[in-house]
C-alpha cells in the first residue's frame, strides 16, 4: 500500500527530509489559559499612572467635566490604535521588530520602539524599587515618616499633630514648614542633599541599590519562561490591585471630610472645555495610560491563537482601564479630603501628582489613620502589583522582539537571553540609585517616551493605512476574525487618530518646557541629552529606510524604495493552516495557481474561516477586473 503524499506545494523546507530539519526554530509558544492574554493586557494598561496621574489631571482640568474630552479622546485615538496594535500582533504572530515584514522599508519604527521601551524599563523598575523600600518600611508598629526628631529631619519639620493642636489653640504658620513624610522621602530615601545636581550624582545608596536588584530579580523570575510564566503571575498581579483599591476606597469614603476631597475631584467646571489644553491633556492621558506604541500590546497579541476575539478584548481592556482610573480618583481624593480637614488647609494645597503623591502626600495621609502601618503596606503593595505587570510587558517586548529576529539562535536560550537583558538594564539603572539619581529619573521620564513615541505611533498608523493599504488591512482582519472593521474604525485609522496624534506632537513641541525637579532647574547639557534621547528613536526610522533600500537590488526609486515598501514574501499568518486565501500562494514551494484547494484537502475540508478566505479572494479578483476595465 502506498502512503498518502503531502503535496510539495505545502511542504516547507524545514519539514522535508534532509539537513535543514534540525535548524527549524523552536515554537514561539502561546498563552496557556483562556484569560492569560486578557489579564496581561489589563495588568499592562492599568499601571501607576491610573493612580498618580489621572486623578490630578482630572481635578486640574475641569473636574467632572474632564470626563467629556477623556471619553471622546478614548473613542477617537485610544480604542482604534489599541485594536490596530492587537490586530497586527495576532495576525502575524511576530514581535515589534519582525512585524515590519508588513513593509520592510519602515523597520526602523520597530527599532525606535525597542529603544523607547528599553529606556522606560530602566527607570520604571527604579520606581518599583522605591515602592519596595516603602513596603519594607511599613513593616513596623510606628511609620518612620510619622514624626519629626529623626536624624534626617531639619528645623523646618512640622508634623500634623502639632498643626492640629495649633488649630485648636493658636494659629500656626505652616507656609515655611515641611512635613515629616517629605523630609523622609527627600533626605532619607533619596538623600538628595548629598548631590548638588544632575552632574553630581554622589554616592550609591546601597539600600536603594538592593531594592533595585530585588525588583529586577522578581521581574526576571516572572518572565523566565516567557508568556507561560508571566501569563500565570498576572492572575494575581492584575486582579489583586482591584481588591486593595476597593478596600482603600471604602476606608477613604468613610473618613470625616472625605466628601470635601471627592467634591474637589469631580465638581464639573464646563468652562474648561473651551480650552484646547484640556483636550490635549485628555488625549495625553489616554495615550500613555493605554500603553499604545510601546509594543507591549502587539507582543501580547502575537502569542494569541489566530482567531482570538481581540475585538471584544479591546473594549473590555480600554473601558476597564478608564473605569479603574475614575475609581482610583475616588480612593485618592477621599483620603486627601480627610487630610485637608485634619491640616486645616484647602484640598489643592495637599493634592499632587506623580511620585509626590505616592511617596509624600499619601504616606502622610496614612499616618493620620488608625492602624496606619497596615494601610500603608496595602497601598504600597497595590503600587507594587500595578507596576510589576507593566514591567513584565516592557521586558517581554524587548525579549520577544530580538528573539523573533534571531529565532534559530535565541529561542532555545530565551531564559539566558532574558537574564542578560535584565542584568544589562540593572547596571544601566545603577545611576538612579545614587544621591542625585532622582534628577536622572526625571530626565528619563520627561524625554524617553515623549515626542519620539508619538512619531512612532503616527508612522505606524500611516504605514498600515497608506502604504500597506486600508483595504488589505481590513481583509486581514476579516480573515482573522470573520468580519471587517466598521466605518468607525476605518475613519479613525485614516483620519481622526493620526490627526489627533499630530496635534499632540505639535502641542508638545510648541509648549515645550525645560525639565525641573522642585526648585532645581536642569542645566543646558542635560536638556540637550534629553532631547537627543527623543530624537534618536525618531532617527531610527530614516536609518532603517536606508538599510532596507540598500538591501534591495536595482535603482534607488524604481526598485529599491518600491520593493522595500511592499510586504515581504513570508508576511502573513505564521501557522500554515491559517495561511488561507491570498497567503497560501506565499507558502514555501508554492507554484499552483489554485493553492487554496490543495490547502483545504490537506487540512480537511472548508471551515467558516476558509469560506471567509474564498470571499476575500473573490473580492480581490473582482477589484482587479474593475481596475483592468
Amino acid at each position: 500500500l502506498t502512503q498518502p503524499v503531502t503535496p510539495d506545494l505545502l511542504v516547507s523546507p524545514s519539514s522535508q527530509d534532509g539537513g535543514l530539519g534540525s535548524e527549524c526554530p523552536e515554537d514561539r509558544g502561546n498563552w496557556t489559559g483562556r484569560l492569560d492574554f486578557l489579564l496581561s493586557c489589563i495588568g499592562y494598561c492599568v499601571g501607576l499612572g491610573n493612580v498618580w496621574r489621572f486623578p490630578y489631571r482630572a481635578y486640574t482640568n475641569g473636574g467632572g467635566a474632564f470626563l467629556v474630552p477623556y471619553f471622546i479622546m478614548l473613542a477617537i485615538c485610544g480604542i482604534p490604535i489599541f485594536f490596530m496594535e492587537l490586530s497586527l500582533g495576532q495576525f502575524s504572530s511576530l514581535g515589534p521588530l519582525a512585524v515590519w515584514k508588513i513593509s520592510p522599508l519602515f523597520k526602523g519604527v520597530g527599532m525606535g520602539t525597542i529603544l523607547i521601551v528599553s529606556l522606560v524599563a530602566i527607570y520604571y523598575n527604579m520606581i518599583i524599587a522605591y515602592v519596595l523600600f516603602y513596603l519594607f518600611a511599613s513593616l513596623t508598629s510606628d511609620l518612620p515618616w510619622q514624626h519629626c526628631g529623626n536624624w534626617w529631619n531639619t528645623d523646618l519639620c512640622l508634623d500634623h499633630h502639632v498643626i492640629k493642636a495649633g488649630n485648636n489653640t493658636l494659629p500656626v504658620n505652616i507656609s515655611n514648614t515641611v512635613s515629616p513624610s517629605e523630609e523622609y522621602w527627600s533626605r532619607y530615601v533619596l538623600h538628595i542633599q548629598g548631590s548638588s545636581g544632575i552632574g553630581d550624582p554622589g554616592r550609591i545608596r546601597w539600600n536603594l541599590c538592593l531594592c533595585l536588584l530585588l525588583s529586577w530579580t522578581i521581574v526576571y523570575l516572572c518572565i523566565l519562561k516567557g508568556v507561560k510564566s508571566s501569563g500565570k503571575v498576572v492572575y494575581f498581579t492584575a486582579t489583586f490591585p482591584y481588591l486593595i483599591l476597593v478596600m482603600l476606597l471604602i476606608r477613604g469614603v468613610t473618613l470625616e471630610g472625605a466628601w470635601k476631597g471627592i467634591q474637589f475631584y469631580l465638581t464639573p467646571q464646563f468652562d474648561h472645555l473651551l480650552s484646547s489644553k484640556v483636550w490635549i491633556e485628555a488625549a495625553l492621558q489616554i495615550f500613555y495610560s493605554l500603553g499604545v506604541g510601546f509594543g507591549g500590546l502587539l507582543t501580547f497579541a502575537s502569542y494569541n491563537t489566530f482567531h482570538q476575539n481581540i475585538y471584544r478584548d479591546t473594549f473590555i481592556v480600554t473601558l476597564g482601564n478608564a473605569i479603574t482610573s475614575i475609581l482610583a480618583g475616588f480612593a485618592i481624593f477621599s483620603v486627601l479630603g480627610y487630610m485637608s480637614q485634619e491640616l486645616g488647609v484647602p484640598v489643592n494645597q495637599v493634592a499632587k501628582a506623580g511620585p509626590g503623591l505616592a511617596f509624600v502626600v499619601y504616606p502622610q495621609a496614612m499616618t493620620m489613620l488608625p492602624l496606619s502601618p497596615f494601610w500603608s503596606f496595602l497601598f504600597f503593595f497595590m503600587l507594587l502589583t500595578l507596576g510589576l505587570d507593566s514591567q513584565f510587558a516592557f521586558m517581554e517586548t524587548i525579549v520577544t522582539a530580538v528573539t523573533d529576529e534571531f529565532p534559530y539562535y535565541l529561542r532555545p536560550k530565551k531564559a539566558s537571553f532574558s537574564a542578560v537583558i535584565c542584568i544589562a538594564l540593572f547596571l544601566m539603572g545603577l545611576i538612579l540609585t545614587t544621591e542625585g539619581g532622582m534628577y536622572w529619573l526625571v530626565l528619563l521620564d520627561d524625554y524617553s517616551a515623549g515626542f519620539g513615541l508619538m512619531v512612532v505611533v503616527i508612522t505606524t498608523c500611516l504605514v498600515v493605512t497608506r502604504v500597506y493599504g486600508m483595504k488589505r488591512f481590513c481583509r486581514d482582519i476579516h480573515m482573522m476574525l470573520g468580519f471587517k472593521p466598521g466605518p468607525y474604525f476605518r475613519a479613525c485609522w485614516m483620519v481622526l487618530s493620526p490627526a489627533t496624534m499630530m496635534a499632540l506632537l505639535v502641542y508638545n513641541i510648541v509648549k515645550y518646557q525645560p525639565s525641573e525637579y522642585g526648585n532645581y532647574h536642569f542645566p543646558t547639557w542635560a536638556e540637550v541629552l534629553g532631547i537627543l534621547m527623543g530624537v534618536l528613536s525618531c532617527l531610527m526610522i530614516p536609518m532603517g529606510m536606508v538599510v532596507a533600500v540598500l538591501q534591495e537590488e536595482g535603482t534607488l526609486w524604481e526598485v529599491g524604495v518600491q520593493q522595500a515598501s511592499r510586504p515581504a514574501m513570508d508576511w502573513g499568518p505564521s501557522l500554515e493552516e491559517n495561511r488561507t486565501g491570498v497567503y497560501v500562494a506565499s507558502l514555501a514551494g508554492s507554484q499552483s495557481p489554485k493553492p487554496l484547494m490543495v490547502h483545504m484537502r490537506k487540512y480537511g475540508g472548508i471551515t467558516s474561516y476558509e469560506n471567509t478566505a474564498i470571499e476575500v479572494d473573490r473580492e480581490m479578483e473582482e477589484e482587479d477586473d474593475e481596475e483592468s476595465m
